[in-house]
């Protein structure tokens, strides 16, 4: 853990009694309590940080308020609504986290002295994702028994935060952003179309005319969806703005309003494979699609992978693809879909 003095530079008598005070707290300070500390700023939450240790919420609370006293500072802030990481709590959580990291590292490294392959990898997806990675995890699992694989679902924002924070180890997403120092390899080809129900008045048309779904009501993903973004962009591109947009959390809830004739939806065709095959849902023919985006596999640029992890990263993308299957397929409504060339 690195602990930063700002004193003068002539204070040096000063600078090593600040050290001393500091190394004094730290030697106090539990792992259980560092732990609890790291899921609590996780979660932000004492009762979900409680569930995840298989410890009562106020076990939790007491090893906070114990860490708090050690360190002299105050590490959350709790008010009516909640709990928020103080600024010393925003501070401390980077070095906790590479901390527990190193420690994680240490016991693989002991392992592997004793020729034994074993660990934790964290993997984050996208909810799209979710529609294939599962059984990636499950057939590296068996190649690799002693690998203890934990999974996280969540939009492409959260999957980002959770990547900086060291939360999550590798993540399945579409296209990361080139701003952040990621590490990120393409290994399959995702495509995006717009379903409706069976019944809609463009459920049997051919080649629709982009233009003509500025007279549609859209049911959308929340901000920070990647595959809200591609709908956003396609439709910008041709100067569509929707008439509605109904937003909804998650492929699921969406697929059974398009279904329920609410509108029509912008998703990524993986995900309603059979809704199609048993004629619940359509993907339209529109002009200029489906969109072919990029599956990327991802970790952050500056977190060492471990060796596990980067046999994970690597099972992917050797594997992904053929995982995937074939992403289009017949519509219902009996018209071809778009060959994927």
């Amino acid at each position: 853990m690195t602990v930063i003095v700002d004193l003068q530079a002539d204070a040096g008598a000063d600078l090593q009694v600040a050290k001393s005070a500091c190394s004094d707290r730290l030697r106090g300070v539990s792992l259980r309590q560092l732990r609890a500390f790291a899921l609590v700023a996780r979660h932000l939450s004492f009762g979900r940080a409680a569930r995840e240790l298989h410890l009562s919420p106020s076990a939790i609370s007491l090893q906070i308020k114990e860490l708090e006293s050690l360190l002299g500072l105050a590490l959350f802030a709790r008010s009516a609504r909640g709990v928020s990481l103080s600024h010393a709590g925003s501070v401390l959580l980077g070095d906790v986290n590479r901390a527990l990291l190193a420690l994680r590292d240490a016991g693989e490294a002991v392992d592997r002295l004793r020729g034994e392959e074993s660990g934790v990898v964290a993997v984050g997806m996208v909810s799209n994702a979710n529609y294939f990675v599962p059984r990636l995890l499950a057939d590296f699992h068996a190649e690799h028994p002693a690998v203890d694989l934990r999974m996280r679902v969540g939009n492409r924002e959260q999957l980002l935060r959770q990547l900086y924070l060291g939360e999550v180890d590798i993540a399945v997403m579409g296209t990361p952003p080139r701003e952040l120092e990621l590490c990120a390899e393409a290994f399959a080809t995702q495509h995006l179309g717009i379903v409706a129900a069976p019944s809609h008045p463009l459920a049997r048309q051919s080649a629709i005319p982009v233009a003509r779904l500025a007279r549609e009501e859209f049911i959308v993903r929340e901000p920070g969806s990647g595959t809200r973004a591609a709908m956003e962009a396609f439709l910008a591109g041709a100067g569509i703005t929707p008439v509605r947009l109904i937003e909804m959390n998650g492929n699921e809830t969406i697929k059974q309003a398009v279904m329920a004739g609410m509108g029509v939806a912008f998703l990524s065709l993986n995900t309603t494979c059979l809704e199609i095959q048993q004629s619940l849902l359509v993907s339209l023919d529109v002009e200029g699609l489906p969109l072919r985006r990029p599956w990327h596999i991802v970790s952050a640029r500056n977190g060492a992978l471990t060796d596990v992890a980067r046999a994970l990263r690597q099972y992917v993308v050797e594997r992904g693809a053929a995982a995937i299957g074939d992403p289009i397929p017949a519509r219902a409504s009996g018209i071809p879909v778009a060959a994927t060339g």
